[in-house]
């Protein structure tokens, strides 16, 4: 009897496969199907009938479509990795423009990528400052790592030291409702404090006189 293992994979076998998944990559289909014929992804790219994420990355044209997806693909073509500085800052309304990249922290080395889905940028810290995030529920048993409102703003302080005056602060236009009402001042100073940096700290503190916040 042939090893169905070896069997040629058609579109639609492999669709049902990983279309659930959202974001699939290379290693992931030859632990699957170990004979899988590589060419399939070029053709299916040139049918429309796949995306590229990034090299052995990829997902389906209709995910296009969903926004929180933009999100997840984040997630997962670089790990591991959370969304956080700007584009977590304009999700939780703390900023008021849309930000056009997806931005993100992570423990590896700093890196971006692009596809049809936009642009992705990644902030390197060390993996001992990787906390301070919520893992979303998405639909078809996904997850989602979102940086809570408090580690955003700290990521951004941290990882942008030239928001260090009143001036830069300004022009990062925070919300100031947000910053006085909703933002966990605990919270945010035990986060701060974790990061044991003396740069950081004036920067914070420099938060808490912009907006009146005694602690």
């Amino acid at each position: 009897m042939r090893n169905n293992r070896n069997k040629k994979v058609n579109y639609q076998e492999f669709r049902n496969k990983w279309f659930d998944l959202g974001c699939v990559n290379s290693n992931q289909v030859y632990a699957w199907h170990p004979e899988f014929d590589k060419n399939n992804m070029s053709r299916w790219l040139k049918k429309g009938l796949l995306l590229k994420l990034r090299n052995g990355y990829y997902t389906f044209p209709e995910y296009k479509t969903k926004s929180d997806f933009y999100y997840y693909i984040a997630n997962r073509i670089y790990r591991p990795s959370y969304v956080s500085l700007h584009t977590a800052l304009a999700f939780y309304g703390m900023i008021p423009e849309a930000v056009v990249q997806i931005t993100s922290v992570t423990s590896l080395k700093t890196s971006a990528f692009s596809n049809a889905f936009g642009e992705f940028s990644y902030k390197s810290i060390r993996s001992d400052l990787f906390f301070g995030y919520d893992v979303k529920s998405m639909s078809k048993g996904r997850t989602l790592l979102f940086a809570k409102p408090e580690k955003a703003l700290i990521d951004l302080l941290y990882l942008y030291p030239f928001y260090n005056t009143n001036a830069e602060l300004e022009g990062l236009r925070l919300d100031v409702d947000f910053i006085q009402n909703n933002l966990n001042i605990e919270l945010f100073n035990e986060f701060s404090q974790q990061f044991n940096c003396k740069a950081l700290a004036k920067r914070v503190k420099l938060v808490y006189q912009f907006f009146d916040i005694y602690i």
